[in-house]
């Protein structure tokens, strides 16, 4: 069937469809709406986002109609003919909005009695006559308890997103639900996944029913993009600024696995100048509610959410899902991807992948992940002696220069250093003329010009040692003395076991042009 019309829906339905512009259903409700519409019980497990809630919705409002059409209409005050289960508020108004839509022309009436309401409130809705009761199971045990709810006319009860209700333990109520209602009742339940609790429930509840899975159950859908991205040292964070730097159309659910994962995230996004908004378990419903409302209008383009969030929400405007913590069952993740590409819109889904997901990945790929691998304890307290082995060695080369540089600068400095030494002994032989003729050519720096007073007398000392003036203290040196003219000086030798001699006059000082002369003595 490749048309709505294909089904004998009524006209009015058709319309509605037609004004909605959904034309083509999808594998799922080609094999469910027929068999409903035939009072058959039926099972259907399908990927999220293929059209399930329309799929029980069009053959449940065909068959109350008709009986309203048959003269048979709804009188009894809170006895409902139709029973729609849901895990959740949410999910419960995402319903409820659906059945709007498609009772415009068919005047039939949905009471929500969802947990998360005022008592009050569900009770007045459910005090007069209607054809739907849109109910959470505890919720629903509530009224059953208190007798404001009759359900002996009841034609069709349905569990939507069942693997979510029964993972939070409802899954006692829900058989006394079953109980409560007529004999012969018809039965659907609708899933993405089939857990353990589900299968549970299937075979107590649906053993005569018909199974159907639709082509994509199991697994992501046709249109949605996958992208993987390896955690390297666990450094997340670096990867989701990439990610939130680049635009796309819709908004971004960044999935955690724990409540306190999803604050301290909210916090960094924060702190970090990303606006964004909570939506997850133990936290006020009113403000779970309104987070989720201004998220659904756009005005918020990041939600961080546990797996609260991953089941039954349907939010046209989700361009981008990040699993900033991958969860650890197939199941969730189906969910949590499942809130993307819904009704065949594109979508995109990021994986930020550790070590510990990767079975996950593998399972959904069918491809083996490649990690680098770590280095063990000994490599790296060999790397790190290297690096600072390498430090140290680096410290010491520029000390050494910084020292040579120093040494290089006194010497420069230095006022008794002889050339015609070093050059003498840069010849490779002591003995080379060379070497001589150098030392002969070159003039001592200590070699100085003493003047008499009558300035044509030259004195040139040419013998190593130490002069001071003759009323200077004598000392325990040998010393020699001689007289030129009316000038006297003292000779000092030095001993002979030194090696290296050298000038030192007492007696002389240097002049402004840097040349030294005699001091007289009087």
């Amino acid at each position: 069937m490749n048309s709505f019309s294909d089904f004998g829906l009524l006209p009015s339905l058709l319309k509605t469809l037609k004004d909605m512009r959904i034309n083509k259903p999808t594998d799922i409700q080609k094999q469910i709406i027929p068999m409903l519409m035939g009072g058959q019980s039926a099972v259907g497990v399908s990927e999220t986002g293929s059209g399930k809630t329309l799929a029980y919705a069009l053959p449940l409002l065909h068959a109350l109609k008709a009986l309203e059409d048959e003269g048979s209409p709804v009188e009894q005050e809170a006895s409902p003919r139709a029973i729609v289960m849901v895990p959740s508020r949410e999910l419960g108004e995402q319903v409820s909005k659906v059945f709007k839509t498609l009772t415009h022309t068919t005047r039939l009436r949905v009471r929500p009695a969802l947990g998360g309401m005022a008592m009050e409130q569900a009770r007045r809705n459910t005090s007069g006559p209607f054809e739907i009761l849109l109910a959470t199971p505890g919720r629903l045990i509530q009224l059953l308890d208190q007798e404001l709810i009759n359900l002996t006319d009841v034609r069709v009860l349905i569990f939507d997103e069942a693997d979510q209700m029964l993972d939070q333990g409802f899954l006692p109520d829900s058989n006394r639900i079953v109980n409560t209602c007529p004999e012969e009742i018809q039965l659907a339940l609708f899933s993405a996944t089939v857990s353990t609790a589900v299968q549970e429930m299937m075979n107590d509840l649906f053993a005569s029913a018909e199974i159907v899975r639709s082509k994509g159950s199991g697994k992501v859908v046709s249109s949605l993009v996958t992208k993987n991205m390896i955690v390297e040292d666990g450094q997340r964070w670096p990867l989701l600024e990439k990610l939130l730097a680049q635009k796309i159309e819709g908004g971004t659910m960044l999935f955690t696995n724990t409540r306190e994962q999803c604050d301290k995230l909210a916090k960094e996004l924060t702190e970090k100048g990303h606006v964004c908004a909570v939506y997850r378990g133990e936290m006020d419903k009113n403000e779970r509610r309104m987070n989720l409302r201004s998220f659904r209008d756009g005005k918020i383009e990041l939600l961080v959410s546990t797996d609260l969030a991953g089941r039954g929400l349907d939010i046209e405007n989700v361009g981008r899902i990040i699993n900033f913590h991958l969860p650890k069952q197939m199941d969730n993740y189906l969910h949590r991807a499942g809130r993307t590409a819904r009704a065949g819109r594109k979508g995109l889904v990021v994986n930020l992948v550790t070590e510990r997901d990767q079975r996950l990945i593998e399972k959904l790929t069918g491809s083996k992940l490649v990690f680098k691998p770590r280095p063990n304890a000994k490599d790296q307290n060999a790397k790190d002696q290297n690096i600072k082995g390498s430090a140290r060695d680096e410290r010491q080369s520029r000390l050494s220069k910084a020292t040579s540089a120093v040494a290089a600068k006194s010497a420069s400095k230095s006022s008794f250093s002889s050339d015609a030494n070093f050059k003498s002994k840069s010849y490779s032989k002591p003995n080379d003329p060379r070497a001589k003729s150098a030392l002969k050519s070159e003039k001592p720096k200590s070699e100085f010009k003493a003047k008499t007073s009558s300035g044509k007398t030259e004195f040139k000392p040419k013998t190593k040692g130490n002069f001071k003036d003759r009323s200077s203290s004598a000392e325990e040196s040998p010393k020699s003395s001689f007289k030129k003219g009316k000038k006297s000086f003292a000779f000092e030798s030095s001993p002979k076991n030194e090696k290296t001699k050298s000038f030192a006059p007492k007696t002389i000082s240097k002049n402004i042009s840097g040349k030294f002369r005699p001091k007289k003595n009087f």
